[in-house]
């Protein structure tokens, strides 16, 4: 009786996924059925008993060698709207490259007649047509596999006010010769998950010291007042020993820890927060162009190693890092870029997928376009501190949120600019839903 819905889905929009697909088999006791967009792109499915079979059994996808084939075994979950539910599964592959995208768990909100529903929860799009929109197709994310090659795909959703029932959609799909295994699949109702707001800020300043250790010291003040305002992550400029110096970026380049890290850290316990300080380093033989992230334990967290560099970086023997790490805190995952990075794409999307919430970003000079790309195509808030004059109509010393709109900016020098954030709950666009979910599941 579905059929109608699959095809008006399809027809609208070719990212949603179609309730109760072709080729759907009756329902087992257990209530999992299995389905296929085309009977000829249909693979093989298949129960493995456990410890008694029944439901306990595991649900098999099995791909023969030709490409393109999509299945997936599905099953309703019954529903009370505006309540909060964990979904859990656990998944389990072979000779398949890429999981995330050929081996989803889709959950789609449903009414008693099986229709889609109207999204009451906050969904947030420039481009609004008036109309209310729908509640979008889930995209449960993928905990790191375990030693027995399981991988826990989780999350919790609170379901919509109309909804009465949760499509659930295990999926193989465009893995030649895959085979994909689940088990222990529930959706229990559960506790709404704890707010993790965090506040935001970053620093609109010039230093004017005569050394490195003056430029340090003058952020001192507006450092305090960004923790008078509540501040847990402060971002301050690139380079800042080396910014206003008559010395080159070797003859400024400190190992880190080393004496200007020395000194945020001091800041930073005493105000208990993070800070986050663009400096150059020194390692060995080489120079690097780095963010610092410093915690409020007054000890340095991680650093960064900017990736790309301009020409009168390398011109003057400074080197590229190569790597892309993101750092827990106490309230997130935080990755950082610097300047350069930020007309690039690939930085970014790299510190996303690594699972970056906030990325935090000394630069120097730089498109505002740009910051605002990076900010919405990976949804992640974007929190940037520059040298460029707002005059100038270039980079700005802002926190973008995760569609690219500035939430606060420090227009005057000697200021600061903070905003608060809660990282708990997801940024849905009309027609996509949480697009961040999204990501990985159909990344090229």
């Amino acid at each position: 009786m579905l059929r109608p819905l699959a095809l008006l889905l399809v027809l609208m929009s070719p990212c949603v996924a179609a309730a109760d697909p072709a080729g759907a088999t009756d329902a087992s006791p257990d209530g999992w059925q299995a389905a296929s967009p085309r009977d000829e792109i249909r693979p093989e499915f298949s129960r493995v008993a456990e410890n008694g079979g029944g439901n306990s059994a595991r649900l098999v996808i099995q791909c023969d060698d030709r490409p393109g084939l999509d299945g997936s075994w599905t099953r309703k979950f019954p529903v009370h709207g505006g309540r909060f539910y964990q979904f859990r599964a656990y998944r389990r592959v072979e000779h398949v490259a890429n999981p995330q995208r050929s081996c989803p768990v889709r959950l789609v909100w449903l009414d008693d007649d099986g229709q889609r529903v109207p999204d009451d929860r906050r969904v947030v799009s420039r481009y609004n047509d008036g109309a209310p929109p729908m509640a979008e197709t889930e995209h449960p994310s993928d905990k790191p596999v375990d030693a027995s090659g399981w991988t826990e795909v989780s999350q919790i959703y609170q379901a919509p006010l109309k909804a009465t029932q949760a499509y659930v959609e295990l999926h193989l799909m465009w893995a030649p010769g895959g085979r994909a295994e689940w088990r222990d699949v529930s959706l229990k109702e559960t506790e709404a998950p704890a707010s993790r707001k965090v506040r935001l800020a970053t620093i609109h300043f010039r230093p004017g010291g005569k050394t490195p250790d003056a430029n340090c010291r003058a952020f001192a003040p507006l450092i305090k007042e960004a923790a008078d305002k509540g501040a847990d992550l402060v971002v301050l400029p690139e380079t800042l020993t080396f910014y206003g110096s008559d010395k080159t970026p070797v003859e400024v380049a400190e190992p880190i820890p080393g004496p200007s890290t020395d000194y945020f850290a001091s800041l930073a316990q005493k105000h208990n927060l993070y800070l986050v300080v663009g400096l150059y380093e020194r390692a060995d033989h080489l120079v690097y162009n780095v963010a610092v992230l410093i915690g409020p334990d007054g000890k340095v967290a991680g650093k960064y190693r900017k990736v790309t560099l301009p020409d009168g970086e390398a011109d003057v023997g400074i080197a590229p890092g190569n790597e892309y790490p993101v750092f827990q805190t106490r309230f997130g995952s935080v990755g950082m870029m610097v300047c350069y990075d930020g007309f690039f794409p690939e930085v970014a999307r790299e510190l996303s997928n690594r699972g970056a919430e906030v990325i935090a970003w000394p630069v120097w000079g730089c498109s505002p376009d740009l910051a605002r790309a990076r900010a919405v195509e990976n949804h992640v808030y974007v929190v940037s501190s520059t040298y460029t004059d707002v005059s100038l109509n270039w980079m700005i010393s802002a926190v973008y949120d995760r569609t690219g709109e500035v939430l606060s900016q420090a227009t005057e020098w000697g200021t600061v600019a903070i905003t608060e954030v809660d990282l708990s709950q997801p940024t849905r666009w009309r027609s996509l839903g949480d697009f961040k979910a999204r990501i990985p599941r159909h990344k090229p």
